[in-house]
């Protein structure tokens, strides 16, 4: 399996090379959208999967053949993301026992978050690019989404007998997992809910299309559908949190007008539900998920780190890589369990503390910061729909974080989508505008 993976990542590795850039990096995305992650080339320590391989095919590509790295300005944006990557490193440095695992590790979160998000940066300049994007997306998520519908609904995973090359501990087992009725796809995915995720982050970003499809706008509906049942097939609670939120955010954009009363009401109910709920209002999201015992279990998660001590003296640095924080035990009294973590904002504070949680959330304000500033350049309502969406997305995102931890394909993802933040001032402003009576050009 190691010789197809690597032929396999060749191909693609050359394509990228024949290709425009922008082609390349939807290669990238089927690299890891059609081809398991799981399933590796390893080089020493080191597990190369296709999509990684592909990434140092594209910013070869891009050094090589192209003068776009000359054409890249370092913003504030760009700076936070290598802030918190930094941060990590040296949080990870005083609290990691095994320094050299650590650093392993890191060194493939340098494929999975720093070069996606400079690849997008350097690659997606204007809006022609973006909208290229957004199609290879679509297209590219049709084909997965129908796959994991036919697993949710028969519990066949039709690319599953990758599963016995799985390349880390003990080799899995493709064994069907059902809820609610339900079997839970993940196809080339390693975990169902990253699966869904895939689909609530791309979905609501490839929703832009619709203000800027003339032919084929049908097919494009056709196509959010699938993204929708993509979601739904995961049978998973976070991906279909994300979705929803960002659903009613894309919604919000035809009353945007009233969004301070829309925001009032919100706060309003979840006021009379404290008020006159038995429980408090955050408890309550158990009556709306696929499993009301893991929904209390993330509830109770939060509880234990931020109120009930949990993070008592690892507030600065945290626990470390690998490190089990021992909260299992207060969550359900008696187990010996390992704590399963499932909040990404708790794994950095857990794993890096608060010198990694700070960067992040100043990555996750920046880019909205950007979203704003573009909304506000933006001439045209349907560069205005195209921010919206994005900013449906981060915040769908946003909240899906809550109840999910990401890794692997969807880290990748998500970085993409800060870097498509940071380039959208671009792609919706004029490539010059006249300004007392001077030609002023907008560079990224």
């Amino acid at each position: 399996m190691e010789a197809i993976t690597l032929a396999i990542a060749i191909i693609a590795s050359v394509l990228v090379f024949c290709l425009r850039p922008i082609y390349g990096l939807i290669i990238y995305i089927a690299a890891f959208a059609w081809y398991p992650t799981y399933v590796t080339v390893p080089v020493g320590t080191i597990d190369f999967t296709v999509r990684r391989i592909v990434m140092l095919a594209l910013f070869a590509k891009l050094f090589l053949q192209t003068d776009l790295p000359d054409r890249f300005k370092l913003m504030r944006l760009d700076k936070l993301v290598i802030i918190y990557f930094g941060a990590q490193i040296l949080a990870g440095a005083t609290t990691t026992q095994s320094l050299m695992a650590f650093l392993e590790n890191r060194g493939g979160a340098i494929f999975d978050m720093l070069l996606p998000y400079f690849a997008v940066r350097m690659i997606v300049r204007n809006k022609q690019q973006y909208l290229t994007l957004l199609k290879g997306v679509l297209i590219l998520a049709a084909p997965l989404a129908i796959a994991g519908f036919y697993q949710c609904m028969t519990g066949d995973n039709p690319v599953g007998f990758f599963k016995k090359y799985y390349a880390w501990g003990r080799v899995k087992r493709d064994i069907p997992v059902s809820r609610a009725g339900f079997f839970r796809a993940d196809i080339t995915f390693s975990h169902w809910i990253m699966y869904g995720l895939f689909f609530s982050m791309f979905g609501p970003i490839c929703a832009g299309l619709l203000r800027h499809v003339r032919k084929g706008k049908l097919l494009c509906a056709i196509g959010l559908g699938l993204m929708g049942v993509g979601v739904v097939s995961s049978v998973s609670a976070g991906p279909c949190l994300g979705a929803l939120l960002a659903i009613l955010f894309i919604i919000l954009y035809f009353y945007r007008r009233y969004w301070r009363i829309a925001l009032l009401l919100a706060i309003l109910m979840l006021g009379i539900v404290e008020i006159i709920g038995s429980r408090h209002f955050y408890k309550q999201i158990d009556r709306f998920t696929f499993s009301g015992r893991t929904a209390r279990h993330r509830v109770r998660l939060m509880e234990v780190a931020l109120l009930e001590g949990g993070m008592r003296g690892h507030w600065l640095t945290g626990f470390g890589w690998g490190v089990d924080p021992g909260w299992m035990p207060k969550i359900y009294p008696g187990t010996d369990r390992s704590t399963d973590i499932t909040n990404h904002y708790l794994v950095v504070l857990c794993r890096f503390g608060l010198v990694g949680l700070l960067p992040f959330l100043a990555v996750m304000i920046a880019s909205a910061k950007k979203l704003v500033d573009s909304y506000k350049v933006s001439m045209y309502k349907s560069d205005r729909w195209l921010v919206w969406c994005l900013s449906a997305a981060l915040f769908g995102s946003a909240a899906s974080f809550l109840g999910a931890y990401i890794f692997g394909p969807p880290t990748s993802v998500y970085y993409m989508m800060v870097g498509l933040a940071g380039a959208m001032p671009a792609i919706v402003a004029r490539p010059s505008s006249l300004r007392g009576g001077k030609l002023v050009r907008f560079v990224t």
